[in-house]
């Protein structure tokens, strides 16, 4: 169990423990009272009360077992404990409801004479009420705190004993002034507010137990997930409330451009964003990738090939009299046939055209994919210095200079050469290609024995 569950479980536990002392001593003093004195109020409130302690012992049962993480039998916890105890609880409130009503009922038929009336049963009523009321507020503050529905439960128990010790002081204030009627009236008023709340909390009990999704929580997630940046749109959000538990399924539509550690933290963001809005919550998060509308012709292209698992480069597209021409670079195994690297060429040209119209013009070059490098050691001082003159003469005849941090590295294929060098911060892309170009030509030309030239062009240093 984590820390904030094991605070969570201990406030509630505690919470509850109090209350199976204060229900017991209660419920026997208004017990006592009311059988010396006669009143079937005052008995009835005293059996309510009994049932509290009954409730809050089950309660405190409940929740010793419904903050235990999910196992492999109970995948979303055992929350939903607390609404079967809370269901339970229900029922004896109802079945002592029913019974006090036959009861009172009975007493007003017969006309049966009305209790023996002194200061006692006033003093332990109004104690009862004074109790109940800080117990209800206690225990209705750690139910919102902590989401625990037999919490909730039991407050509400608290909140309707106050209710009812005041009917039994008004039943027993009516019997003084000469209305015998007064107590058996009191009784039936206690037994109809007893079964209004229970009416109320097993309405919530039930929709919980029917994954009814929480007021303002579904708003609350999809707010949060929109909230991310990256997130095109909230397909589907289902919330459920286990406990004290946000379960949130949400489908999610990205770009379908984006890489995949790039949608790997739209979801870590999204968690974030919905936790921080529901505390605590579980969220299961699926994404769908989109096509948007500014996707542009080379990224459309780029995604085809991807979804066919194919490594293309060097895409050009041209609009040449209102058609589209394609040219692409497609890299295969050098080992494969021509008859199947055409075969390959051939589905992704026809992939294109389904994407664009059969009127598109698709030319694509094959060529070998290029090997991982072979194992490799760093070329004699010497040897990297003539290259490093080399590529200091051939950056002269262009616009680069600074040529620096120059390798060499001899490998089974040829020596691999790797150098910076610098260039106008106003220099375009393109020019900036074609001075390297040039760079990287001499070089091999110079050197035949050099299998591949990499370098890397950057602004001035500062």
């Amino acid at each position: 169990m984590s820390e904030a569950a094991s605070q969570t479980y201990s406030g509630k536990a505690r919470v509850a423990a109090i209350s199976i002392a204060a229900s017991a001593s209660m419920a026997a003093a208004k017990f006592i009272v009311g059988v010396l004195i006669g009143s079937l109020a005052l008995v009835s409130e005293a059996l309510h009360s009994a049932v509290d302690v009954v409730a809050t012992v089950i309660t405190w049962m409940v929740v010793r077992v419904s903050d235990r993480p999910a196992d492999d039998e109970h995948h979303y916890g055992h929350g939903k404990l607390e609404s079967l105890s809370a269901l339970g609880v229900i029922a004896l409130l109802y079945v002592l409801a029913g019974g006090v009503l036959v009861e009172s009922v009975s007493r007003l038929r017969e006309a049966a004479p009305p209790p023996a009336l002194s200061a006692v049963p006033f003093v332990v009523l109004v104690i009862d009420i004074a109790v109940n009321f800080w117990r209800a507020r206690a225990l209705h503050r750690a139910a919102h705190e902590t989401h625990s529905q037999a919490l909730a439960a039991d407050a509400l128990h608290f909140a309707s004993d106050v209710l009812g010790s005041i009917a039994v002081i008004a039943g027993l204030v009516l019997t003084g002034l000469g209305f015998w009627w007064g107590d058996s009236a009191a009784a039936v008023a206690v037994a109809v507010m007893i079964s209004v709340l229970g009416l109320r909390l097993a309405r919530s009990t039930v929709e919980t137990l029917l994954d009814r999704a929480p007021d303002g929580a579904a708003q609350k997630a999809d707010a949060a997930i929109r909230s991310v940046a990256g997130v095109v749109d909230v397909e589907r959000l289902r919330v459920r409330l286990v406990g004290a538990t946000h379960f949130v399924d949400a489908t999610v539509q990205v770009p379908r451009t984006y890489p995949i550690d790039r949608v790997h933290e739209i979801k870590r963001n999204a968690q974030a964003a919905v936790d921080a809005s529901l505390s605590g919550a579980d969220v299961t998060f699926t994404t769908v990738p989109v096509a948007l509308s500014n996707e542009s012709v080379r990224e459309r292209i780029m995604v085809i090939a991807r979804n066919s698992g194919l490594a293309i480069h060097h895409v050009t597209v041209h609009d040449v009299g209102g058609r589209l021409i394609v040219a692409i670079d497609l890299e295969v195994d050098g080992d494969m046939s021509l008859v199947a690297a055409h075969a390959i060429a051939h589905e992704l040209e026809r992939s294109i055209r389904d994407e664009f119209g059969a009127d598109v013009e698709v030319d694509t070059h094959i060529e070998p994919l290029e090997p991982e490098l072979p194992f490799g050691i760093d070329a004699p001082p010497q040897r990297i210095a003539v290259i490093a003159e080399a590529l200091q003469r051939f950056a002269a005849e262009t616009d680069m200079y600074d040529v620096h941090n120059v390798r060499v590295r001899n490998t089974e294929a040829g020596e691999i050469v790797n150098f910076h060098c610098r260039a106008a911060p106003s220099m375009s892309v393109l020019r900036v290609h074609d001075n390297v170009d040039h760079i990287e030509r001499g070089v091999r030309r110079a050197f035949p024995t050099v299998k591949r030239v990499i370098s890397h062009a950057e602004p001035p240093h500062g």
